[in-house]
């Protein structure tokens, strides 16, 4: 549960419905139609050159109301597109106006006279409205309220029905901040279940995700009507108006009617898998240069493996607990290709002439000085194959690599998790057990990224 002072939604004063009570009701029936649009919202935005500015030119621009107060999660702004339908843009106007739904309802045409406003940026996102200075800084704030019908105006056109444009969170882009957006196939995520939408007074983010495990957080003001309601346990859609902070994206719905949970929440997506088509297929420790080693692995399946929750361990010497580890998470292997892992990235590259696809740290399992063992873990603890016998130190054995090579034999094309020396062809400054006293220089010793 996190507590936020939205930049979006207000926490302010005790916030009234939406009844006929303040002293813009003589302006709540009064519609303009002799005021025309005379700039688009590109062109407005393209004044602001890093600095806040009042606009001087008697500009016009209209739009389309999609935030509402009425139920109190939007507070002293509107929100406003270009189009009711498939918008190019959205832009928003700060004003010090409670139930301002009376004066703008949602699907209003209004017209904004731009001179005397101000025009910023916030975090990315541009903002009209009035001017407050706060420790020496000028910023954007809200149009007092006396300012507000010389600079706004409800169109005498017949309000029209915005129909929220559906994207999936992967499609977000900053063109459509302040615009009216429907997500579908969504739900809240399973730690928040029980939670109410936001805290009394607070304003407070909410986290939502998709069937494919994207997330979106929602923004719910502590003054809301339904903020004291559970949140949905569900799955479906949910409309709203979205809103930006740099690259980040956030979701205000403008009453609990824009949530619709109605369906089985989405099936648990799967993302471990096993495989006993993955191995170790090269383990080096060159004669010549420490820092070139490297540790490969090789996918001999037709189809790609995530590796997320597979792991390699090491021991070291004769020890049978675990020295160090390899987390592979967040990596994918493709078919019947390679993965190479270095301790030192930069070493690698400078001998090999290309990076590898990991690199991790020294004293990692990619790090060994050849009397090591090894093991390869699926994400649900299996030991999938295995280089050495854990607990026997590999000096003067038949997995001893120091100094050269440990390459896998081209006819195997599964793990093993039981060491099988007639598996492998070891090249070592010893020879002894079968090895091969053959010590091996990088780079022309090697082949990583390349099965043999």
């Amino acid at each position: 549960m996190i507590k936020i002072s939205s930049p979006f939604i207000g926490t302010c004063v005790l916030l009234s419905s939406c009844v006929a009570t303040n002293e813009f009701d003589t302006a709540e029936s009064s519609c303009t139609s002799d005021i025309e649009a005379n700039v688009t919202f590109s062109e407005v935005k393209s004044l602001y050159q890093g600095e806040i500015l009042q606009i001087q030119e008697d500009w016009v621009i209209e739009g389309y109301v999609v935030s509402s107060d009425r139920a109190k999660n939007f507070f002293s702004v509107l929100h406003f597109q270009d189009s009711p339908i498939d918008p190019s843009e959205g832009f928003q106007i700060e004003i010090d106006v409670r139930d301002n739904c009376l004066l703008f309802p949602e699907g209003s045409r209004i017209l904004i006279k731009l001179k005397g406003l101000y025009l910023g940026q916030s975090k990315d996102v541009f903002k009209l409205g009035g001017t407050f200075a706060a420790f020496g800084t000028t910023s954007v704030g809200r149009l007092p309220s006396l300012m507000v019908p010389e600079h706004i105006f409800v169109s005498c056109d017949a309000f029209v029905d915005i129909v929220p444009r559906d994207i999936a969170i992967s499609e977000l882009n900053a063109t459509m901040t302040n615009t009216l957006v429907r997500f579908r196939d969504m739900e809240v995520v399973e730690e928040e279940l029980d939670s109410i939408f936001a805290l009394k007074g607070e304003g407070t983010e909410r986290h939502l995700i998709d069937c494919s495990d994207d997330g979106l957080t929602l923004l719910n003001s502590g003054f809301s009507d339904f903020q004291a309601q559970p949140l949905p346990q569900g799955k479906g859609s949910i409309t709203g108006v979205l809103l930006r902070e740099n690259d980040d994206y956030f979701l205000a719905i403008r009453d609990r009617a824009d949530i619709d949970f109605s369906n089985e929440r989405c099936a648990a997506l799967i993302t471990e898998f096993t495989s006993n088509a993955l191995f170790f297929s090269e383990l080096a420790d060159p004669n010549n240069n420490a820092d070139a080693r490297f540790l490969e692995l090789y996918n001999s399946a037709s189809t790609p493996l995530d590796l997320n929750g597979w792991s390699i361990r090491r021991y070291t010497n004769a020890n049978t607990d675990i020295s160090s580890t390899i987390d592979l998470t967040g990596l994918v292997i493709d078919a019947e290709s390679t993965l190479v892992i270095s301790p030192n990235a930069t070493a690698f590259e400078t001998v090999y002439g290309f990076p590898p696809d990991l690199g991790v740290g020294t004293n990692s399992p990619a790090d060994s000085n050849g009397d090591d063992n090894l093991e390869l873990v699926d994400p649900f603890g299996t030991v999938i194959d295995v280089f050495g016998v854990v607990g026997e130190d590999g000096s003067g054995t038949n997995h001893e690599f120091e100094d050269g090579r440990a390459v896998r034999n081209p006819e195997i094309s599964t793990g093993n998790p039981t060491y099988t020396f007639l598996e492998w062809t070891i090249f070592n400054d010893s020879g002894r057990a079968g090895t091969l006293n053959q010590p091996q220089n990088a780079p022309e010793d090697f082949s990583p990224g390349s099965r043999n």
